[in-house]
C-alpha cells in the first residue's frame, strides 16, 4: 500500500503540490488527471523519490519513504519518467536486464533468477520477437512495451508511469493501456499513471485522481468523476458526457 499523508512539495515562492492525503493499493490502475501544471508529475515524482518532500510523509507498506534505501525501494516501486533516457546501441534484452539492478547491483548476479525474470517480462509484454533488436529501430509503441518489460523484470509491486502515452498514436496508446490493465490484474500490481486523455483514463483506470492548481480536487471511479459538473471543475470547460453504447463507460466530448 502507498499512503500519502499531507505530502507537499514547494519551490521558493510557489507551492507545486499542496498538502495531499491519498491511498493507492495493489491490483488497481489509478489515473492522475488534470490540466497542465496541475501537479500530476510533481505528485508521481514525490512517490518515486525523485523529489524530496517539503512536508508530510509518504509510506510504502507502512514505512516512511525517507527510510527506504535506493535498491530496497526499487524492489517495491518501479518508475518510468516522462522523458525516457536514450538507449542507443542497447538491444531490448539488454535494456530489460537493467531492471535486475535492484536485486543484484552492478557486480553480482543470480543468473537463473535474472534470466527467468527477463524471459517472463518479454512474454508478459509480447515482446519476445524484439529481444535481440536495438531499441532505436523499434516503433514508439514497441519501445514503450520494452520499457514496461524492464519495469516488470524489476519485480516491484507498484509501477509509477509519468505520461507513458505522450509520444504514441491512438492505436499504440490503446495497446499500452490494455497491457497495463492486464498486468495489473495478473500480477496484482498497483499502477499510478499520469494520463491526459480522459476517455482512455475512463476506459482503463479503476480510479481517477483529479488535481487542479497543485491541489487534490476529487478522487473516485470513472463513473463518479466523469460528469459534466466535475469535469468543469477540473478543466474549466463545459464537456458533454454520454455512456459508451457497448461498455457503458463514460465518454467525454466537447
Amino acid at each position: 500500500m502507498f499512503q500519502l499523508e499531507q505530502a507537499s512539495f514547494a519551490i521558493p515562492n510557489r507551492a507545486l503540490l499542496a498538502p495531499t492525503t491519498l491511498t493507492f493499493r495493489r491490483g488497481k490502475v489509478y489515473g492522475l488527471i488534470g490540466h497542465n501544471g496541475s501537479g500530476k508529475s510533481t505528485l508521481i515524482k514525490l512517490m518515486a523519490k525523485q523529489n524530496p518532500l517539503s512536508s508530510g510523509e509518504i509510506f510504502v507498506r507502512g514505512k516512511a519513504l525517507r527510510h527506504w534505501g535506493s535498491r530496497e525501494f526499487a524492489r517495491e516501486v518501479a518508475y518510468l519518467p516522462q522523458h525516457l533516457p536514450t538507449a542507443t546501441q542497447l538491444t531490448a534484452r539488454e535494456l530489460i536486464q537493467m531492471g535486475r539492478y535492484a536485486w543484484n547491483g552492478l557486480l553480482k548476479s543470480n543468473k537463473e533468477k535474472d534470466k527467468s525474470a527477463v524471459e517472463n517480462a518479454l512474454i508478459l509484454t509480447h515482446t519476445e520477437k524484439f529481444a535481440e533488436q536495438q531499441i532505436d529501430v523499434l516503433s514508439g509503441g514497441e519501445r514503450q512495451r520494452i520499457w514496461l518489460a524492464m519495469l516488470l523484470a524489476q519485480q516491484s509491486n507498484f509501477l509509477l508511469l509519468d505520461e507513458p502515452l505522450a509520444a504514441l498514436d491512438i492505436a499504440h496508446q490503446v495497446e499500452v493501456m490494455k497491457l497495463i490493465k492486464k498486468l495489473s490484474r495478473e500480477l496484482n500490481l498497483g499502477v499510478v499513471i499520469v494520463i491526459h486523455d480522459v476517455n482512455l483514463a475512463a476506459a482503463f483506470c479503476d480510479e481517477l485522481v483529479a488535481l487542479h492548481s497543485g491541489k487534490l480536487l476529487v478522487k473516485g471511479t470513472p463513473g463518479q468523476i466523469m460528469t459534466t459538473e466535475t469535469l468543469q471543475r477540473i478543466y474549466g470547460l463545459e464537456l458533454n458526457v454520454i455512456p459508451h453504447p457497448q461498455t457503458q463507460v463514460p465518454v467525454v466530448f466537447y
